[in-house]
């Protein structure tokens, strides 16, 4: 079996998967390379070339869980650790009003998806939030790449002014609006 054209073919997909599993790019970038370091020194394990997406996804999976049991298990370490030293901590995470700004900027991203025509919605929302590819969300959707990125196109300009009228204050006009 070739290692490097298997995780070359496999490794986008895997690594979409390890998003949603670790929660964030940058983890889900350390585990898929952890996963393929692990992957290829167990290669000899592997049965059928076929089942490489899903076994290199598993021990993605693995990686990714062994991760956050440590993250987890982190913070009360260092709480026990500073408890011995007699330090006080501050209080942690966003402020109440912060919370509260982003929890209404998600409502309004989501008001202007749920906007958008079917069509456009569907695309936009595989591309931009699943962020599968351009022929990939094609495929998908049984339509052309042509059509595929049009659509796309005009998902994101209805977004942009459903956000735009959204977000202008009266008491702060645009340039070239008009004022009573």
């Amino acid at each position: 079996m070739d290692f490097e054209a298997l995780a070359k073919e496999h490794k986008d997909a895997v690594y979409r998967q390890l998003i949603r599993t670790c929660g964030n790019r940058e983890d889900a970038e350390d585990v898929l390379i952890e996963a393929l370091l692990k992957a290829y020194r167990s290669l000899g394990q592997l049965r059928e070339s076929q089942a490489f997406r899903s076994w290199l996804a598993q021990i993605g999976r693995r990686v990714c869980w062994q991760l956050k049991r440590r993250e987890a298990l982190l913070p009360l370490m260092q709480l026990s650790a500073m408890e011995q030293e007699g330090v006080e901590l501050p209080a942690e995470g966003p402020s109440v009003e912060i919370q509260v700004l982003r929890n209404q900027m998600k409502a309004l991203l989501q008001r202007a998806t749920e906007s958008l025509p079917r069509a456009e919605r569907e695309v936009y929302m595989l591309r931009d939030i699943e962020e599968l590819g351009g022929e990939e969300t094609a495929v998908k959707l049984d339509i052309t790449l042509a059509a595929m990125k049009s659509r796309l196109h005009r998902a994101r300009a209805n977004l942009r002014r459903y956000l735009d009228a959204a977000l202008v204050s009266p008491a702060h006009p645009t340039p070239g609006s008009q004022q009573s």
